[in-house]
């Protein structure tokens, strides 16, 4: 059963040496399927939310706190802002930047999450969106250079998957 409650408050948040704070986030991603339920080879759809200001579009990210790893943090990130359940996969990178809003300098890790599971009720519903959208398209919208940066290398590691899979197959075929 997932917590339908987000964490709240500052007293377990990282920061780094340099006092900046330390914040997770998480691509969402799945398979893209054609009418017949047939995987469209190297086609995805990424999950964007809503901004709680409602200030554009991201991936979901927050702060990560003492008590958990990087990975539980980013998992706990995307149930949180975008109720969504899957494999966090390895790190896509690490970016510092300064929030133009409050001033503030940020320390960000991005990591993959591909979905197994999207949930009905999740403790952000009612104050965000979620919008699954194809990678150009999420591209364009997110808000944030850094998670467009982590979105390319994303797409780049999940294109050379694919073609890796695409050459053993190629190399079965030959025996």
């Amino acid at each position: 059963m997932a917590c339908l409650v987000s964490r709240t408050g500052r007293e377990l948040q990282r920061y780094n040496h340099m006092g900046f704070r330390q914040v997770v986030g998480c691509i969402p991603y799945r398979f893209k399927y054609n009418e017949d339920g047939m995987k469209i080879d190297n086609e995805y759809e990424v999950l964007v939310i809503s901004s709680q200001k409602g200030q554009g579009l991201m991936f979901p990210k927050g702060g990560w706190e003492l008590d958990e790893s990087l990975e539980q943090a980013a998992s706990r990130e995307s149930l949180e802002e975008a109720g969504v359940l899957g494999q966090v996969e390895s790190q896509l990178g690490k970016w510092r930047f300064i929030s133009k809003s409050q001033g503030t300098y940020y320390e960000g890790y991005m990591f993959p999450l591909f979905v197994e599971e999207q949930l009905d009720l999740w403790p952000e519903k009612h104050v965000r969106e979620r919008i699954w959208m194809s990678v150009g398209e999420a591209r364009e919208v997110c808000r944030h250079w850094w998670m467009k940066e982590a979105l390319d290398i994303l797409v780049e590691r999940l294109t050379s998957m694919g073609e890796q899979k695409e050459d053993d197959l190629l190399a079965t075929d030959d025996l």
